[in-house]
């Protein structure tokens, strides 16, 4: 599967902030198709909390809609959500997003309420620093 324009950029950002990539792609089975997320990621938070895993589907919003991105994304996080919930349970799912885009979106409260229904959870990332800027749960 082809990789976002933004793949390598977020991947490394991640690295930098700590994370060990585990997959690239993380592979989930279902039983009607085995589903690719982009990156799989994991990181020790205390040796007492034991380990965070997260996969992360990186979008890069590049059409001239990012309503309409937006909107493909949201149906491709909640499968991929219920997937992972399914034969991952420890896993977290993230959708990272440019900072670009989710400015634009989540000034609409319809956007806002989408994400919250679905549970969504974003990495925001800087394409012009190259960085994460946040965390959004």
């Amino acid at each position: 599967m082809a990789k976002d324009k933004y793949h390598y950029l977020v991947k490394q950002a991640l690295i930098v902030e700590g994370w060990t990539i585990t997959d690239d792609p993380l592979e989930i089975n279902t039983l009607v198709a085995d589903l690719e997320v982009d990156l799989g990621a994991e990181k020790i938070i205390a040796a007492e909390k034991g380990v965070e895993k997260i996969a992360v589907e990186i979008k890069s919003f590049l059409s001239k809609s990012w309503l309409h991105d937006f909107y493909k994304a949201v149906g491709q996080f909640g499968f991929y959500n219920l997937a992972i919930a399914a034969g991952e349970k420890d896993r977290v799912l993230y959708l990272a997003m440019p900072d670009t885009a989710y400015n634009f979106l989540f000034r609409d409260p319809i956007s806002q309420e989408l994400a919250r229904i679905n549970n969504m959870k974003f990495i925001i990332f800087s394409v012009e620093n190259q960085n994460i800027k946040s965390w959004k749960k």
